[in-house]
């Protein structure tokens, strides 16, 4: 009898490996978000060329067997740039989704653990930040704090909050009167205690599933910031950035904004994806039902 407990209580991670394996585009999304991570980590090594080299007797060369994905107007190697663009992309979309996830968590507990005026006040808030496009908020950010990689991070961060402030609030809402909580409650758990180690750990779950698929959405955006120059400064290569130069020569030389494209689709479509899968792996649907 012993041994049959034992085999049924499994680690956690052993189940969700297990219900990974058995979601083919979870697979493919989890496969496509590592492929992005090793290539960031690894894009000195990957790079045939340095991705700043520029070599005028080669500019718009189309792909050969030297350079695989071309040059653009400068005679620089698109592959080179196009793999350091990654590190950038996935750089900004992870730190920019932190940054709205933090923000988001914090005022959506609060506004859903004290309710009255307070819970007021910050929905207010973020209906209105919600209101607004996310390209609109994040233009005027850059405008206000000025251009770069840096300033597109906090930008971006401080366009998206409002989502996951809304989503947590519902979670908390529905949760901050279980059983569990009052018990807390009763043994005399201080309201911080309550929030931060009992509600809101209870109500990730599906905060993790939104900022997953939200982390594609901030590439996209970065990359929208980049296409109309207000992203990385040149030299350093961005995938919005790349597209927007090669605009200029879209007839002569498209392989300049195809490949960074196609780049930056399958790196959303990995993340979609395997958001999309962690529905089923944190059993999301399932608290949100109960």
């Amino acid at each position: 009898m012993i041994e049959n407990i034992v085999r049924e209580h499994k680690p956690p991670w052993v189940v969700i490996l297990k219900k990974l394996s058995k979601n083919k585009l979870g697979l493919i999304g989890t496969a496509l978000i590592l492929f992005l991570i090793l290539v960031a980590i690894l894009a000195p090594l990957l790079e045939p060329y340095s991705y700043k080299e520029q070599n005028i007797e080669i500019m718009n060369e189309p792909p050969s067997l030297t350079h695989f994905l071309g040059t653009d107007d400068f005679g620089r190697d698109v592959l080179s740039r196009v793999i350091r663009g990654a590190r950038i992309s996935f750089m900004v979309g992870v730190v920019s989704v932190a940054i709205s996830v933090f923000i988001g968590v914090i005022v959506g507990a609060l506004a859903g653990f004290y309710g009255g005026v307070i819970d007021l006040a910050l929905t207010t808030i973020a209906d209105l930040t919600w209101s607004m496009p996310e390209i609109l908020i994040a233009l005027l950010l850059v405008a206000i704090i000025g251009t770069g990689l840096e300033s597109v991070v906090v930008a971006i961060g401080l366009s998206y909050w409002a989502q996951y402030a809304r989503l947590i609030r519902g979670q908390i809402l529905s949760l901050k009167s279980a059983v569990f909580i009052e018990a807390t409650k009763s043994l005399g758990a201080s309201d911080m205690v309550i929030l931060f180690k009992h509600l809101i750990p209870n109500s990730i779950g599906p905060v993790i599933v939104a900022a997953t698929i939200g982390i594609g959405n901030a590439i996209v955006l970065e990359a929208t910031l980049g296409f109309l120059g207000m992203g990385a400064q040149p030299p350093t290569p961005s995938w919005g950035a790349m597209m927007s130069n090669g605009t200029a020569y879209l007839f002569i030389s498209p392989w300049v904004i195809l490949f960074p494209g196609l780049a930056m689709m399958l790196t959303v479509l990995g993340f979609n994806l395997f958001g999309d899968a962690l529905i089923d792996l944190l059993d999301v649907k399932n608290k949100e039902s109960d």
